[in-house]
């Protein structure tokens, strides 16, 4: 099983930036990993995702401002955000899908993540 821990989450003003972290334990070699956020009565969205072998992609409502990136030997996963708005304001989660065998691309599909972590809190407000 995979199991993550999170953290990163804070209350900041808008226009200011937060790096989300996401240590992952039990995770193959191959792997998809992503941030999806979910604010109060909305619908879970992804956010970023990453791939170990295919590269990334990001929502159109947060291109040009936030960043994923990983880190292979401490198998972390980062979501570097800038230019915070409180349209940002949400619970954000970790998720994972890995394989020794097979090689994923990055996606912002909920269903193509089985594994899914608790949340950490991102606060946009003035």
């Amino acid at each position: 099983a995979v199991h993550f821990e999170e953290s990163g989450g804070d209350s900041v003003q808008p226009g200011g930036s937060l790096r989300l972290s996401c240590a992952a334990s039990g995770l193959s070699s191959k792997y998809r990993m992503a941030w999806f956020r979910q604010a109060p009565g909305k619908e879970r969205e992804g956010a970023a995702a990453i791939s170990s072998t295919h590269g990334s992609k990001y929502a159109d409502s947060v291109k040009d401002r936030f960043t994923i990136s990983r880190d292979s030997a401490k198998n972390t996963v980062y979501l570097q955000m800038t230019s915070l708005r409180p349209e940002d304001t949400a619970l954000y989660y970790c998720a994972a899908k890995s394989s020794d065998w097979y090689t994923f691309e990055p996606t912002l599909r909920a269903g193509d993540y089985i594994d899914w972590g608790q949340g950490t809190q991102v606060t946009v407000s003035s």
